[in-house]
């Protein structure tokens, strides 16, 4: 059975090298193993998700966050603004339920202007991902202005982190498989 991954990027307009990022380790993980895979874009979300409750969220963002709850593995990306991710990517990841991504495996990626932003991934994703205790890969991706161009990964160094995470995660959904109830069902306790 293929794995269900949901890649989630931060962007509000397409075409946009956060989503180029995101699929290319969607590939790249496509080309390890067999997946299911669904790409949501914030844009995705439609307007109106500036609600106070997960109740009053627009059909379009609901879906997202299921998605994002319900799969086996997770992709985010997220453009980089004044130095972390956007206030309306962390809004929709706040309706997200805590308990929905225990032990989730999870690449991160993001995307900024140049080398300054390279951190955010470490110092905003990272931490925000392991505040729901999701399992994320080790290695995360980040790419500038220059290492994406015509709509796929320019850069041979980001290509070579792209496949590393990529192989991290199949690594960490081929570890979980067996125990795969096992996080979820500590946290019920």
């Amino acid at each position: 059975m293929p794995t269900r991954i949901v890649a989630f990027s931060g962007n509000t307009r397409r075409p946009s090298r956060t989503r180029t990022l995101v699929e290319a380790v969607a590939s790249e993980v496509a080309r390890l193993r067999p997946i299911e895979l669904k790409i949501y874009d914030l844009v995705d979300a439609g307007t109106g998700i500036a609600v106070e409750s997960r109740s009053a969220l627009p059909l379009p963002a609901a879906r997202i966050v299921e998605a994002i709850e319900g799969a086996d593995a997770l992709i985010i990306g997220s453009p980089v603004y004044k130095g972390s991710y956007s206030g309306l990517f962390k809004h929709l990841i706040d309706f997200v339920g805590p308990e929905a991504l225990i032990g989730k495996p999870v690449v991160l990626t993001a995307t900024g202007g140049g080398p300054r932003h390279a951190l955010v991934v470490e110092h905003s994703l990272r931490p925000l991902f392991g505040f729901f205790s999701a399992q994320t890969v080790p290695t995360s991706v980040y790419a500038g202005d220059t290492e994406i161009a015509d709509g796929r990964v320019a850069d041979a160094l980001v290509r070579a982190r792209v496949a590393q995470a990529a192989g991290e995660l199949a690594r960490l959904i081929d570890a979980a498989a067996p125990n795969e109830a096992l996080p979820r069902a500590a946290a019920a306790r």
